[in-house]
């Protein structure tokens, strides 16, 4: 079966991309057709309940908070560093 297989003449593809022949559409149709294709793109969004916004708001929120306080921490450290090096110098 293998050697079937290895025998058999692989299917000719071409190479040619087959193009949309297209002539440039008025400005009016271009944004209504743009219009109506992001009307049906929207349609295909699953979007989310109001119980995983208030979840993912909420989850956003406290890692900012956290940042905030990560980076107070290391500002104050690093002031009192610098002040120590002050006082050690003068």
């Amino acid at each position: 079966m293998a050697e079937e297989n290895k025998k058999a003449a692989p299917a000719k593809t071409t190479t040619a991309a087959v193009k949309k022949v297209e002539g440039k559409l008025p400005f009016g149709q271009r944004v209504s057709k743009w219009f109506r294709e992001m009307k049906s793109e929207l349609k295909k969004v699953i979007w989310p309940t109001s119980k995983q916004i208030l979840n993912n708001t909420l989850v956003a929120l406290s890692m900012m908070v956290v940042s905030a306080v990560v980076l107070w921490g290391f500002d104050e450290l690093a002031t009192m560093a610098v002040k120590a090096l002050i006082n050690l110098v003068g």
